[in-house]
């Protein structure tokens, strides 16, 4: 009798599963607003190399330069009308939200390090076009390229 019942409700359960054809159709879900947020972010910064950094601004005399470097290092030598703005600076994060948030930026440092700690800031205030100047001005004067004092 006991293995009767246990046949019994092991076949009603059985029973009250669905099969896969049965199931309701799952869809993939939908992408959340914060990994949207995430992914426009990433789209609206555009690593570049000297070269690239140089012919940028040839072509598109409205890119704003943000050097992130000290005001010693920016003395020693900057991208021509560059914009001093130090990271390491309490006042950097007050800074950047003065800028023009749909304007064009490309913001480099010596050689990519504090640009690229930088670059959240950036981020977080929803510039709209950042170009991220990824090796600095090491690579700047490496390539020739002129600068200001």
């Amino acid at each position: 009798m006991t293995l009767f019942l246990l046949s019994l409700g092991l076949a009603m359960n059985a029973c009250e599963r669905q099969t896969p054809a049965e199931s309701p159709q799952t869809t993939e879900p939908e992408e959340s607003q914060s990994a949207a947020d995430e992914t426009a972010a990433e789209e609206s910064v555009t690593d570049v190399d000297a070269e690239e950094a140089a012919e940028l601004l040839k072509s598109n005399p409205d890119i704003t330069v943000v050097d992130v470097r000290t005001p010693a290092e920016f003395a020693d030598g900057h991208i021509e009308g560059a914009v001093n703005i130090d990271f390491s600076s309490p006042d950097f994060g007050e800074k950047l939200q003065e800028l023009d948030r749909d304007g064009a930026y490309l913001m480099h440092c010596e050689s990519g390090g504090r640009s690229g700690q930088a670059l959240s800031q950036f981020k977080a205030l929803d510039f709209n076009k950042v170009y991220h100047f990824e090796t600095g001005m090491q690579s700047w004067r490496e390539a020739g390229l002129p600068t200001e004092e």
